[in-house]
């Protein structure tokens, strides 16, 4: 018997039905980032991500629409 009693909202992952891709991951180091040097707001978020090494998944360049589509599209 596990006498270790575990907080069900403090499980990692816990509302996913799968692993992040290696491209979600970057994308989520690359908000993480982003938001410790406070870029708070979606236009300076966007442009955080457009100096980092992450691009969308249709490439070219991070914009309002196509960040937000993602979100959309990732659940967040």
């Amino acid at each position: 018997m596990n006498d270790t009693y575990r907080f069900p909202h403090l499980e990692e992952r816990q509302s996913i039905s799968r692993l992040p891709t290696e491209w979600e991951g970057s994308l989520a180091d690359a908000i993480e980032a982003a938001f410790a040097k406070g870029n708070w707001e979606l236009d300076d978020l966007v442009a955080a991500l457009n100096r980092s090494r992450i691009r969308p998944k249709s490439g070219g360049q991070w914009t309002a629409e196509n960040f937000q589509a993602t979100m959309q599209e990732l659940g967040a």
